[in-house]
């Protein structure tokens, strides 16, 4: 294959698409740059469905080179890349979101995305660039795909938005929004900022998406030279014609069963419990099985009406949304549902809540801990430490299902840093509240929404662990209900999972009462216009005060103390230059601080030492500790210190650790000493008066002038006293007299 360059000048560099260069057995393939930042993206479709899947089986994978940022992965033991990172699979998820609402749903053949970072700038994000060459090579390859869209990153700088900011701008920005779709629609977000007003959102958004324009052209301009023929999706079936015209017939006498029994089993009366419904979905399958028979339908072909059961009794209930404004639950269409807020549950913890909206219900915990539990983030692009982390579960319980637990996925991953962006705004600086914290939030039960509850209950645990958080945050996410061409549609707050079906969209709003902090979009239909967006806004807002309201029922402010079993922080400054004497040679004498106090102690370039202890004598104990070895020795003051040699003309001793002077003869006794060891032992504590520290920085000790002292008898021999002032135990010095001249 000809390889073959498009280029098109965006946000002030060149974004530059190269095709047939790379992965020619691939069913596309392409390159994007942007500055020195270069993505490999490849798209495969299997040749065969794959039997008894019941979901399209698409697959999209982002991958970090460490070569491409000339690294050797950090750990001693593996230098390969291994499992994808979390920020690697925020990015493939990113990616997902965007192009899946594109694909035909009923499509059974496998379809592998994989976007892969060939060189990084440290100034271009990867991440965006992939967006824009996954669509890429979709929309040149033969898969069936109703693109093209793009991905940009929008951020703010002195009140301007910037398109597609460098790492460096990213700095200084107020806020990160990634969106992918095209000028007319939206299709995905993903946005952490400051707090950010609602309609400045909603600005940055439209900004984000008119500035695709030449992106979308570019596209068009290699399908229009490079592109193949896209397949049928008709054709990739199995089915023969007969058994196509079988599954027809099915179908269409089971639409309006399905609705019969949607109105039936759901709307008969007000649905609160989702296991009602699951038995609603049960009714509606027996009863149409026995309808379909009775119409002379074949009992094995059946199952062409029951696989239709869940996607259109969604459909129903969107339609009873759209036309009638009316929800299984009876909820009008702005109405939350029931909330609750509880603090202080968990005895040990150093802070606990229990959030719910409905049956969603979030026990989230606060976990406290010194600097030197901060989690070192090693990517492709950054090495970093972060102080602040939420973590995410979804056990099966939750929605009543039994099933092996095999970690964190990718769901997982994902709902965890939505939240955990949402509250990092309102979090102390290190500087005034020094604690790694960690939030963990355990889905109790799920129904709709609960990456938006963990955000709920993050504020509720944190204000109980008395963590001084300036404002409390809540989320909520908004659905829409809409028909495939889009003229009718009807925004609704507080989505549950039966009323995010085909047409419909789950746009996640965190923040305060004074704005946004983060937020996530992906949806079910072509994309949403600007006017659907700034409506789900609105109404996040609206829902975020009431919520707002619960938890400040619940909890006014942070609590006033830490809890009894959190750990307490003190930190210290030191010059720099000494942090070799607390660390000691091989880091000996730092851990035998640790060893013999039981704290933690961090130690950062600047000399700030940070002692982290549950108990208060092992704190003071580390800190006086420190502090001893770091001492500069002053002129004029007294100290103990240990007699360390002896020798003709003096002792040494050790007044502050490994810092030693000299007290001369001279300045050991109030009267002259004719050997050292008639006054002190190696190995003596006694007490010494700093009198000099010469230019040479030696520094000349006295005994004798120093208080607290206790001597050994004069001997018989010793002469008169030495030195200005002395006095003997007989009284005040009387000098000789002198014979009188002749």
């Amino acid at each position: 294959m000809d390889v073959k360059t498009f280029e098109t000048e965006w946000g002030g560099r060149t974004l530059k698409i190269e095709t047939g260069r790379f992965a020619h057995q691939a069913d596309a393939s392409c390159t994007v740059t942007y500055g020195d930042t270069v993505v490999l993206a490849t798209a495969v479709m299997s040749k065969e469905q794959r039997p008894g899947m019941h979901f399209f089986p698409l697959m999209v994978e982002f991958e970090e080179k460490y070569y491409a940022a000339g690294k050797i992965k950090g750990s001693r033991f593996i230098k390969k890349e291994g499992r994808p990172s979390d920020q690697a699979v925020l990015a493939g998820r990113m990616i997902d979101r965007g192009i899946r609402p594109l694909f035909d749903n009923s499509m059974r053949n496998d379809i592998q995305v994989i976007t892969s970072v060939l060189s990084f700038d440290a100034e271009n994000d990867a991440d965006v660039l992939a967006i824009t060459a996954a669509a890429c090579v979709l929309h040149m390859s033969h898969i069936p795909w109703n693109g093209p869209i793009a991905g940009s990153r929008v951020g703010r700088i002195n009140d301007e938005f910037v398109l597609n900011p460098t790492y460096a701008q990213r700095e200084e920005s107020s806020m990160d929004l990634v969106v992918s779709g095209t000028p007319e629609r939206l299709l995905m977000i993903e946005s952490d900022s400051k707090i950010m007003g609602d309609e400045i959102m909603g600005d940055a958004i439209d900004f984000g998406l008119k500035a695709l324009a030449p992106v979308i052209e570019l596209l068009e301009q290699v399908r229009k030279e490079v592109g193949s023929e896209k397949t049928d999706p008709a054709s990739l079936t199995n089915v023969s014609d007969e058994d196509k015209a079988t599954r027809a017939k099915v179908e269409e006498l089971s639409k309006p069963l399905i609705a019969a029994g949607t109105e039936k089993y759901f709307f008969g009366e007000p649905l609160a419990r989702k296991v009602d419904r699951n038995v609603g979905r049960a009714n509606i399958k027996a009863d149409l099985v026995a309808a379909l028979i009775d119409q002379g339908v074949e009992e094995e072909n059946t199952k062409y009406g029951t696989d239709m059961i869940y996607s259109e009794v969604e459909n129903v209930i969107s339609a009873q949304i759209l036309e009638n404004d009316r929800r299984v639950d009876g909820r009008a269409l702005l109405d939350v549902r029931t909330i609750n807020a509880d603090t202080g549950l968990l005895p040990r913890t150093h802070g606990s809540a229990l959030f719910a909206r409905g049956e969603t219900q979030i026990l989230s915990t606060v976990t406290l801990a010194g600097p030197g539990a901060q989690q070192i983030i090693d990517t492709m692009e950054m090495d970093i430490k972060i102080r602040y982390m939420h973590h995410y579960s979804f056990p099966p319980f939750s929605v009543g299902e039994a099933k092996p637990m095999r970690g964190p996925g990718r769901r997982e991953i994902g709902h965890g840093a939505l939240a955990e962006k949402a509250l990092i705004p309102v979090l102390p600086p290190a500087a005034e509240f020094p604690y790694t914290m960690r939030v963990t939030s355990e889905t109790m039960g799920s129904n709709g929404s609960s990456s938006m509850s963990s955000v709920c209950g993050s504020t509720l645990s944190l204000m109980d662990a008395g963590v001084p958080i300036t404002a409390p945050v809540a989320g909520v996410a908004i659905g829409l209900a809409s028909t495939p061409s889009m003229d009718k549609w009807k925004v609704f707050t507080d989505l549950q999972d039966l009323e995010d079906g085909k047409g419909g969209m789950d746009f996640k709003v965190a923040g305060t009462r004074e704005g946004v902090t983060a937020m996530q979009l992906d949806t079910k239909t072509d994309g949403i216009s600007m006017e659907i967006v700034r409506e789900a806004l609105s109404q996040g807002k609206a829902c975020r005060n009431k919520i707002l309201d619960v938890i400040e029922a619940e909890i006014k402010e942070p609590r006033a103390d830490l809890s009894k079993y959190a750990p307490r922080i003190k930190a210290i400054q030191i010059n720099p230059d000494r942090i070799r004497d607390v660390i000691g040679p091989g880091g000996k004498m730092i851990n035998e601080i640790i060893a013999e106090t039981g704290v933690d102690i961090d130690i950062e370039d600047d000399g700030t030492v940070t002692i982290t202890s549950a108990a208060a004598d092992g704190m003071q104990e580390a800190i006086t500790w420190i502090q001893s070895l770091v001492e500069e020795v002053e002129v004029g003051k007294t100290y103990k210190g240990k007699v360390t040699r002896l020798m003709d003309f003096g002792a040494f001793v050790e007044i502050l650790p490994k810092q030693e002077g000299l007290v001369h003869v001279s300045e050991l006794a109030p009267w002259r000493v004719e050997k050292v060891a008639d006054i002190v032992k190696e190995g003596q504590e006694i007490f010494v008066k700093v009198m000099e520290i010469d230019s040479m920085g030696r520094v000349n000790l006295s005994m004798k002038k120093a208080e607290g002292n206790v001597y050994p008898e004069k001997p018989a021999s010793a002469s008169k006293p030495t030195g200005s002032g002395a006095r003997d135990s007989k009284g005040p010095h009387k000098p000789r007299p002198r014979p009188d001249k002749k």
